[in-house]
């Protein structure tokens, strides 16, 4: 069984994949200093819900983008499931190229995006996805990395908008009610203006990729995907598992670690 960690900047997924289905997934808070012995805690807890023990892990991959969390991680993987973890970086054998300046640059996420988005559907193809930024990855027809955008995610608008204006209250994220951009009150031109100034942002930018590459499929992923679904047809797919499939999909692709019995885990950095 291969466990799989995707580790972003707002939320940690564990997940489990059988060879043939997801036997669990699991989100929980980053803290980038959360202790390999703290992440155990949650985590075989959470295996027993699924009749699981660390014994049936075989293998494990992570994706971060979080450098500081991932020693933490690894330890996790070595000390408790005794695997040595793949970790995703652009120097992987991803099955497509990657038609950027400098590769490493790249967040591993949006590469993960792109591979399993290119499986999954076929190019040509963007994703969007929804997180800490809102990222849109350009995939060609062959499935190789163009490149892509990088806007404001929508959680850290809102926050900006509140810690900047005094009088600006610091307001949930949600569709207005009814389909009028023009709020009555604060908080509904607020809430107007973060959904309804996103979706401008969503489709403009679509518009201006098309330009460039011509017809293409739009993926949506990410936590509040579903929810910018109701207020665009621009997506044609919503896919909440995009990320985590990538990395099972990159872990087919290339050899697992073998873990070192004489490795000293106390003073490795």
């Amino acid at each position: 069984m291969l466990l799989v960690i995707d580790a972003g900047n707002t939320n940690v997924v564990f997940a489990v994949h059988d060879a043939e289905k997801w036997r669990g997934v699991w989100r929980i808070t980053m803290q980038a200093q959360r202790t390999s012995d703290e992440y155990a805690v949650w985590l075989l807890a959470l295996l027993r819900t699924q009749g699981l023990t660390p014994d049936d892990v075989e293998g494990a991959v992570i994706g971060t983008v979080v450098p500081a969390a991932l020693y933490h991680l690894r330890t996790l993987c070595r000390q408790w499931f005794a695997v040595e973890p793949l970790l995703a970086s652009a120097r992987l054998d991803w099955g497509f190229s990657i038609l950027v300046d400098n590769p490493d640059e790249v967040g591993v996420d949006r590469l993960l995006n792109g591979l399993a988005a290119h499986h999954d559907y076929g190019g040509p193809l963007t994703v969007i996805d929804f997180g800490t930024a809102t990222t849109f990855d350009v995939v060609d027809r062959e499935g190789s990395y163009c490149g892509g955008v990088i806007a404001p995610g929508i959680n850290l608008s809102v926050e900006a908008l509140h810690q900047a204006a005094a009088r600006l209250p610091r307001i949930g994220i949600g569709r207005p009610v009814g389909d009028s951009a023009i709020g009555r009150n604060t908080v509904s031109a607020m809430r107007s203006g973060v959904f309804w100034g996103y979706v401008g942002l969503i489709e403009g930018i679509v518009e201006r990729i098309r330009r460039e590459v011509g017809p293409m499929k739009v993926l949506a992923t990410g936590g509040l995907a579903p929810l910018f679904s109701e207020g665009t047809t621009v997506f044609d797919h919503v896919d909440s598992m995009l990320t985590l499939n990538g990395l099972r999909l990159l872990a087919g692709r290339n050899p697992l670690p073998k873990l070192t019995v004489e490795r000293d885990f106390l003073t490795e950095g």
